[in-house]
Formats: structure tokens, sequence, C-alpha cells
């Protein structure tokens, strides 16, 4: 009966410890506007993933509290990093953007 209690909390244990799922979301990028895209939490520092068909997939990383590096994979299977650090946005937090190349992403 132990045994059994235990293997039943370790099973439920690992199906929480498996990626976060995509979730249906709205993204905006400069060179691609408004589109319905898949977000997906990365870790609890605040990086993610945003994908759509037809749209690259971009990768953000936290790298300390309101600054982030950005990937972008377009379509090879190879993230390729942008240019420049992102900052989180001071007028939507959802937003990221680049004082030096002028890109922006955000993801509601």
């Amino acid at each position: 009966m132990r045994a059994t209690i235990s293997l039943a909390a370790l099973a439920v244990g690992l199906s929480f410890a498996g990626p976060a799922l995509a979730k249906p979301a709205k993204c905006f990028t400069t060179d691609d506007g408004a589109y319905p895209c898949n977000f997906r939490a990365l870790d609890k520092a605040g990086s993610f993933e945003i994908s759509a068909p037809g749209k690259p997939t971009f990768t953000l990383e936290v790298d300390e509290p309101g600054l982030a590096h950005v990937f972008a994979d377009f379509g090879t299977g190879r993230s390729v990093a942008l240019p420049g650090q992102f900052a989180r946005s001071r007028q939507d937090g959802a937003c990221w953007e680049n004082g030096e190349t002028q890109v922006k992403l955000c993801a509601w």
C-alpha cells in the first residue's frame, strides 16, 4: 500500500515537471505587426517563446529583471541571436524593446 501511494505521488509530481504547454495569445513584432500566436513560459524569471504558423519563433531569455536577449528561428530550425539587449517596456509590461535596433516584441 505504501509503495502504491509513493508511486502515485511520484507520477503526479512528474506530470507537473514537464515543459509548459503553449497558450493562445496575441503577439506583436515590429516586422510582422499583430497576429495570433502561441505563448509558452520557459522559466520563473519570465523567459518565454512565441510561435505562429508562417512567422518566426521568438525566444526571449531574461538576463536580469527588465533585461533580456532575444533569439529567432526563421523556419530553419536554428535560433539566431538578435542584436543588442531588450528592455521591458515601461508603457506595456507585455512588450520588450531594443533601443539600438528599434525592434519591439509583445505577447498578451
